[in-house]
Order: C-alpha cells, then sequence, then structure tokens
C-alpha cells in the first residue's frame, strides 16, 4: 500500500494497494454551529454553522495526483475525497475529478458526509492520473461561539454523534501521563473555549513543524515524544488532548492558500492541509500548526475521527510489486 503523506510527510511503501494522505498546517473560529448542513444531514458527523457570513476569497484548487507502477496494474480500485462541500462558511460554485482512465465515477456521501468519488480501473495500467479542480468562495473567520458550562457541555456530549468524536483511535490515542497533563492544562482555563485554546497553543509550542520528518502511520503519541512533525500529526495530538479533558474534537483535510497577503491573480503552489474542531456547544475550528484562525484560506473537504476517515486518495490495486505517487496543489486566488 502506499500512501500520500500530509503536509511534509515523507510517503510510505508496501506491497498490495495504495491510498493517499493528508495533511499541513488561531483559534475560535467557528467553522460550523447548530443546525444540519449541506454536508449532508445524514452522516454522524455533519458539518453544521452558525451561520457566519462575511466578505471573503474566491479560491480555485488544482489537486493532481500521479501513481505510477512498478509494472503492470492488472486492476486497481479506488476512492478520492477531493471535493470541497458547500457550507455556511464556504461555498462551492465548480467541483470536478476526472481520471486518465475511461473507468466510469460514480459519487456518494459516506458515514461522515464526505463526498466521495469512486472508480474502478479494470484494465491494464501502468500509471493513473487523478485530477481534482474546484472553485470555491470562502468566508472570514468568525467570532468564536459562546461556551457550554463544563457539566452542561459533558452532558450533551455523553451520547448520540458526539460520542464518536470523544472516543480514541489509534492515531489519537495517548499515554495516561500526557492525558493527566492535558486536564491540567484544561483545569487551569475560565471555560471549554480557553481550555481549547490552551491546548491547541501547548501542541504547537511542543511539537516543530518539521517537513519529512514523520509517516502517515505515526501517532499523537509518537509526535509528542519526538516533538516534531507536520500538520497531521499537530492536528492528531490536538484532536486527541482535546478529547482527553472531555471536548468533542475531530480532525479536518481541506486546502490553504499558504499567503496570507496573497491578491486576486495571485497562483501558487500548496499542500493539502488539516486543522481541527472542537465542541463547545457548537463546533468551532483552529489551526493549531498554523496559530492562526480558520478563515478565508481555509477550504474544508472532509472531517471524521482521524486522518483515516479522510483521506484524499486511497484504494488497492492488483498486479505491480509496488508504486509510487506524486502529488501537486495549485491554488489560485480568484478575488
Amino acid at each position: 500500500m502506499t500512501t500520500e503523506p500530509a503536509g511534509g510527510q515523507a510517503p510510505s511503501q508496501s506491497q498490495g494497494g495504495w491510498g493517499q494522505s493528508q495533511s499541513q498546517g488561531g483559534w475560535g473560529q467557528s467553522q460550523d454551529g447548530p443546525g444540519p448542513s449541506q454536508f449532508q444531514s445524514q452522516g454522524a458527523g455533519q458539518f453544521q454553522s452558525q451561520g457566519w457570513y462575511g466578505t471573503g476569497w474566491r479560491l480555485r484548487i488544482t489537486h493532481r495526483t500521479h501513481v505510477t507502477y512498478k509494472g503492470s496494474a492488472r486492476a486497481s480500485y479506488n476512492e478520492a475525497r477531493m471535493s470541497p462541500p458547500t457550507l455556511p462558511r464556504q461555498t462551492t460554485l465548480a467541483s470536478r475529478l476526472t481520471t486518465d482512465s475511461q473507468a466510469p465515477i460514480w459519487s456518494y456521501r459516506d458515514y461522515w458526509g464526505t463526498q466521495v468519488s469512486a472508480f474502478d480501473v479494470m484494465a491494464p495500467h501502468e500509471e493513473l492520473i487523478i485530477t481534482a479542480t474546484a472553485t470555491v468562495e470562502t468566508s472570514p473567520a468568525a467570532p468564536p461561539p459562546p461556551p457550554l458550562p463544563w457539566a452542561e457541555l459533558a452532558a450533551a456530549a455523553a451520547g448520540g454523534q458526539l460520542l464518536e468524536f470523544l472516543m480514541p483511535t489509534a492515531r489519537t490515542t495517548v499515554s495516561a501521563e500526557l492525558a493527566g497533563s492535558a486536564r491540567e492544562q484544561a483545569a487551569a482555563a475560565a471555560d471549554p473555549a480557553e481550555a481549547a485554546a490552551a491546548i491547541a497553543t501547548w501542541v504547537r509550542d511542543r511539537v516543530n513543524y518539521v517537513p519529512g520528518s514523520t509517516g502517515v502511520q505515526t501517532s499523537a503519541q509518537e509526535a509528542w515524544d519526538q516533538g516534531q512533525g507536520v500538520c497531521q500529526d499537530i492536528a492528531h495530538l490536538t484532536v486527541a488532548l482535546l478529547r482527553e479533558v472531555g471536548l468533542p474534537a475531530r480532525y479536518v483535510s481541506g486546502y490553504l492558500y499558504p499567503k496570507a497577503d496573497g491578491q486576486p491573480g495571485d497562483e501558487v503552489t500548496g499542500q493539502s492541509h488539516a486543522w481541527v474542531e472542537y465542541w463547545t456547544g457548537e463546533w468551532a475550528a483552529c489551526d493549531p500548526t498554523n496559530r492562526g484562525d480558520v478563515g478565508e484560506r481555509h477550504v474544508v473537504v472532509a472531517a471524521g475521527r482521524d486522518y483515516a476517515d479522510v483521506p484524499p486518495l486511497k484504494g488497492i490495486y492488483h498486479g505491480a510489486p509496488s508504486s509510487t505517487m506524486e502529488v501537486s496543489v495549485q491554488l489560485a486566488r480568484l478575488a
């Protein structure tokens, strides 16, 4: 399996299949809030919003993945999660995914509400090229929603969909010692929102952003222990510690336009990106890697418990002993 890493990680490879990862690298913006969104009212993790609107940007994203097999793949079975949804803080004006094969592409919403483009290439092939393009209008960072008191938050999060975002996963499990330190951070905060901000800052102070320092399978605890990682690791670690203090938290994947001072007409090379949302009565967002708000430079694609729920590309193939993957992301500010 070959997996495209997120935000500066080195790809990992093994025989038998492949997938693609996502990551890269403020607090308190409400990315979503009360009421179902157009991300789909069916999955457990559907996006919600408090309805914040403002003057934002128009961005065009071109995400190209080129898989080259060592030999011929007799068949491959693929899923892509590269299509930004329309949400209260972003409007998708156009979105398209194509491949260099003649395979038909069909779409569905997965359990988490993410749009999935699935396609099977049944003829022998030595390479596979997937190109996803989208034009999205985004909104600036919104004021943080007022948090519930801790007792009310705990009661609300004790069941239903929110409980899934309190449970640890393989990538978001940390030691009892680290969990205890996180609870000490939260205990010193005035309310849940302040606790979330303190934990996000604590994580970023501890973990340096170092491209290539981790792999797609790196866990939150491993990133903490080595003190370095990429945005995927920083997001996983922040999610893990928010859950340990009782805050439902989810991993968000998407894109970040890297130039804060970008002007209409500016096109830059970027990467896929990962950040965090946490629930304090409404969903709020933070980008711990960049220590900044989630605003007009961010484009949401998917959210889930961790990276495993939202990989941009994953699949399996038969025939070739191994494969390599090249990924490029171009972002243009149109307005």
